[in-house]
């Protein structure tokens, strides 16, 4: 078993949420308290599930978990779009990020180790 923060997926994971910590400290006010706090909450969760799908024998709870919570992010995200809060470019950073992590995250439910 590798240690989880040697993991690429965990790799991965961790570059997006030094991305929403950073994005998040631009929002107007009446965003950065809600939305963005709640944004930085569902990210480090993802980071436990890792751990705990990383320290299982049974990993498939963790990573459904994982890809729910993954879902959440990634509708907070599309709302920070769609609302103008995030620019284009930094939305489309954190997509190739979260399209890597989903399909790593997928493969490893899949995969069944």
């Amino acid at each position: 078993m590798a240690l989880y923060y040697s993991l690429k997926v965990f790799k991965d994971v961790y570059q997006l949420i030094l991305k929403i910590f950073e994005y998040t400290k631009d929002f107007p006010r009446e965003y950065k308290y809600t939305l963005g706090q709640d944004m930085k909450h569902d990210a480090l969760v993802l980071v436990r599930s890792i751990y705990r799908a990383n320290k299982a024998k049974s990993k498939t709870e963790y990573l459904e978990a994982f890809l729910d919570d993954f879902e959440i992010l990634k509708l907070e995200i599309r709302l920070c779009a769609d609302m103008a809060i995030l620019t284009p470019r930094k939305q489309g950073a954190m997509a190739v990020l979260m399209d890597t992590i989903g399909k790593q995250i997928t493969g490893w439910r899949n995969a069944g180790l």
